[in-house]
């Protein structure tokens, strides 16, 4: 009869063993950054602008208290800051968004950025702009989103918190829309 029982137990653990390793195994194979930006109930849900469907943008892109801030409320913490608007204002320049956009964000080749009519409604909100900033859209703009301007150098690109001093300058152009409301 003990001999039986050590054996039910031994078994029992082995089965144990193999079930605990096997989830261990599973776990692993999850990218850490497609936990972060698929689990975390506080991360606010990005789409692209394209078509809708999800966009995963790597929780540690957002490294900025004002950055973090935006992934958890879609809300710009920088809107109305002047150190922000100046520095967006340079980022626009440096990346030739003026080509499109024109030296003002007012419409060139490319649409107005500053409404309240916007090619793409949800642009309205800086959450909506941002998506649209970051991966682009259907209509000519290339996508802008660190790791996605140049598909070939995962280093090239706008880091969200330069995404969001961009719009930031935008912004300041119409003071009755702050893309937060």
């Amino acid at each position: 009869m003990e001999m039986i029982m050590r054996a039910n137990l031994l078994r029992s653990s082995v089965l144990t063993f193999a079930v605990l390793a096997g989830c261990s195994r599973q776990s692993e194979s999850v990218p850490s950054s497609t936990i972060a930006s698929t689990s975390s109930s506080a991360m606010v849900t990005f789409v692209k602008t394209q078509d809708g469907s999800p966009l995963e943008i790597k929780a540690e892109l957002f490294d900025t208290a004002q950055a973090k801030e935006f992934s958890r409320t879609g809300k710009n913490p920088y809107i109305g800051n002047a150190d922000a608007i100046a520095q967006g204002k340079k980022l626009f320049q440096m990346y030739s968004c003026t080509q499109c956009h024109g030296g003002d964000a007012g419409g060139q080749t490319g649409p107005s950025l500053r409404g309240p009519d916007f090619r793409y409604a949800k642009d309205a909100t800086n959450k909506g702009m941002f998506e649209t900033i970051w991966h682009g859209t259907n209509g000519g703009m290339g996508a802008k989103g660190k790791g996605l301007m140049d598909p070939t150098d995962p280093n090239n690109g706008l880091k969200p918190d330069e995404v969001l001093q961009i719009q930031a300058w935008i912004r300041s152009h119409d003071g009755k829309l702050t893309g937060n409301e």
